[in-house]
């Protein structure tokens, strides 16, 4: 069941990208020939108008073929007036921009349901932007608990500077300077102390070895959920999506520069596997790891490769910016390359579930 849930969840992402695409297409006046969710052989299709909708064999992504664009052979254009091809290079990047787009929208609205029903503190969100600066508890040999400060304290300043959740602690301490100036209310009493945090080398979420200043607590954790008003709503919906976007720029920056090795790389198997577990966990995880997804579709999407969106963007920011378009030899050859680099890729992810898998059994 969880594997179905997660394969209609990929189905619906590709939708709404390819709609997005769609829409911006039909809004200029090109004609859409085919919009498929899948690759492969089609196993229906429906002429609705001029455009083939249909559904393929094999639920890996999806497209819609636009009169005068065929990535498989850059050098089929048409130059009839509902054709992709004689709409103006800001226009084209427009609809290019549009699958994207389609997706960190459901993003935004899937954050936005999820704090209509309320969430629990969990890592796939920013929680700690919603946590109180609380003590909770200490680690061994915490420095704040030497110094005196006790758990339920909650601290509002690190040497002046304003904190107003545990997100923000976190960050501050590690710009200011030592020794650490901590301001803090305990019940209707306003405390400061003095400490030196002590250093040590941990890994980041992208698993790189980073020092960071600890001063030994950790937050108070509530069993209620997270609630919030329809303002706090649109609010935390429009953070989550930009801090998920960031997260995923930053990944794919870290991999590129070697910084995260290859062997993070996850595949379609990953991506269906996870899916399929926040599924069991309930509709709250699931909508977030879905937003998450969206978001990494639309991030990927935006790379500079031929194959997607990204590469597509170049060449019309090519032809805005010379005024003439690339050669047809050079777009044949650019496009083989980015096809071979994208397959490339996938491969890799594929060939990085296979030996999860392996070497989980």
């Amino acid at each position: 069941m969880g594997i179905l849930v997660a394969l209609l969840v990929l189905s619906v992402l590709i939708f709404f990208h390819e709609l997005g695409h769609f829409t911006a297409a039909r809004f200029f006046g090109v004609q859409v020939d085919v919009f498929s969710i899948g690759f492969g052989k089609k196993l229906y299709s429906r002429m609705i108008g001029k455009t083939e909708w249909s559904i393929s064999a094999i639920p890996l992504g999806g497209y819609v073929k636009m009169k005068g664009q065929d990535d498989s052979d850059p050098t089929k254009v048409s130059y009839d007036e509902d054709s992709y091809n004689v709409k103006k290079p800001w226009q084209r990047i427009i609809i290019l921009l549009a699958g994207p787009f389609a997706n960190f929208l459901m993003a935004f609205f899937l954050y936005f349901a999820v704090s209509q029903m309320g969430t629990y503190a969990t890592p796939i969100f920013n929680y700690t932007k919603y946590l109180p600066a609380t003590v909770g508890d200490f680690s061994k040999d915490s420095e704040a608990k030497k110094v005196g400060i006790q758990k339920g304290d909650t601290i509002i300043q690190i040497n002046h500077t304003p904190i107003t959740n545990w997100g923000e602690l976190g960050e501050v301490t590690q710009k200011v300077s030592t020794p650490i100036i901590i301001t803090l209310l305990r019940g209707e009493q306003t405390l400061t102390y003095t400490m030196q945090p002590i250093v040590k080398e941990l890994e980041n979420k992208f698993g790189e070895k980073v020092k960071r200043k600890l001063i030994g607590i950790s937050p108070k954790l509530t069993e209620e959920k997270f609630s919030f008003s329809l303002r706090e709503g649109i609010v935390f919906a429009w953070n989550e999506t930009l801090y998920a976007s960031n997260l995923i720029f930053q990944s794919v920056e870290k991999m590129l520069t070697g910084a995260v090795g290859a062997d993070k790389v996850g595949g379609i198997i990953t991506i269906v596997d996870i899916t399929s577990q926040a599924s069991n966990a309930g509709i709250v995880m699931l909508f977030l790891f879905t937003a998450l997804i969206s978001v990494n579709l639309g991030v990927l999407n935006l790379l500079p490769i031929p194959a997607l969106d990204g590469g597509h963007i170049m060449f019309n920011l090519y032809e805005m910016i010379t005024g003439k378009t690339a050669s047809e030899k050079a777009m044949m050859y650019i496009t083989m390359v980015g096809w071979a680099l994208l397959l490339a890729l996938m491969m890799l992810g594929l060939y990085n579930d296979v030996t999860r898998i392996w070497g989980t059994h």
